[in-house]
């Protein structure tokens, strides 16, 4: 596991600069500002009937009122300074194992206790490579609830937020880079095609999916031999009601968990609404689900927390 302390690798100079550059603009402001101008003209008139013969008139008074309504919808959703000066260790890799992955996630939440920044629960987004049988890191995220006073900052939440500002889209479920320079580059659609591999291995011969390595599925299934992108979702905990949601509509591929939901309830902190028959429904829409990843080293640091910090509910 990542030490919090630690300094990490000496990273090459591109890939360094491209993630610091695309951590330092996760302090995104999703904003709008609506300012609203609201013109009311109230006529009240006085009428006389004109059969009286009293030349009726009828002067009568106006009214306007003028209303200027503002709606401040600025939501700032920013990682920790800390997460940013470590962004070059975290970025400038490649993961190969299931184990690596959750072991950042829970470095990530670890540290989050350790320099007070949030709740005890970190998570990490990464994107698998058809043709090297590796991954490499999209974002992260880390619980920022109370620091930024946000009940929806979730660990989940942050990563996939960020994650989608990164490669452009509502959704991860997207065709495009598998050059392993982990550049953005995408074709047409939600598929992209062998014929434009470049030369590189045709990696349906890799084999399937192994739960403990980053390899690829074959998916020669798919039309033409097309394939998806893949993202994944690395979670120290398994998700709360709000963060299960959101892995199905954020488009990812697999989501894996370390803690149970059994350990943060330990300590104080009401997931909602979370069955096995949630797990079911994402696998039913080709969300593929893997739990119990170092369990024990994620819920330790649930136990730590539970100790001293703010349970956060509603």
């Amino acid at each position: 596991m990542l030490s919090s302390s630690s300094s990490g690798p000496s990273p090459s100079a591109s890939s360094s600069a491209y993630a610091l550059a695309a951590l330092v603009g996760v302090a995104t402001t999703f904003g709008l500002r609506i300012q609203q101008r609201h013109q009311r003209n109230l006529k009240s008139r006085r009428r006389k009937s004109n059969s009286s013969g009293c030349g009726g008139g009828g002067g009568g008074d106006d009214t306007s009122a003028d209303t200027t309504v503002s709606v401040e919808g600025s939501v700032m959703v920013t990682l920790p300074t800390w997460a940013i000066a470590s962004s070059s260790e975290y970025f400038s890799r490649r993961y190969t194992t299931d184990a690596e992955m959750m072991s950042l996630a829970i470095h990530l939440s670890d540290r989050n206790v350790s320099e007070g920044t949030g709740g005890p629960f970190g998570s990490a987004i990464f994107e698998r490579h058809a043709s090297g049988g590796y991954c490499t890191l999209v974002s992260i995220g880390m619980n920022r609830v109370v620091p930024l006073g946000n009940s929806t900052l979730h660990g989940e939440m942050v990563a996939i937020q960020l994650a989608q500002r990164k490669v452009g889209s509502f959704t991860l479920r997207m065709d495009g880079d598998d050059d392993g320079d982990n550049d953005g580059d995408q074709h047409s659609g939600l598929f992209y095609d062998d014929d434009n591999n470049d030369g590189k291995d045709d990696d349906r011969n890799i084999g399937k999916e192994s739960a403990a390595t980053c390899t690829i599925i074959d998916d020669s299934a798919t039309p033409s031999g097309r394939r998806e992108r893949r993202f994944e979702l690395f979670t120290s905990c398994e998700p709360c009601a709000m963060c299960l949601g959101a892995t199905l509509w954020s488009g990812a591929s697999r989501i894996v968990c370390g803690a149970t939901k059994e350990d943060a309830q330990s300590i104080g902190f009401d997931e909602g609404p979370v069955y096995e028959r949630s797990y079911e429904h994402l696998k039913n829409c080709g969300v593929e689900v893997t739990r119990n990843v170092l369990t024990e080293e994620a819920a330790s640091v649930l136990r730590r927390y539970g100790n001293s910090g703010v349970i956060y509910n509603r």
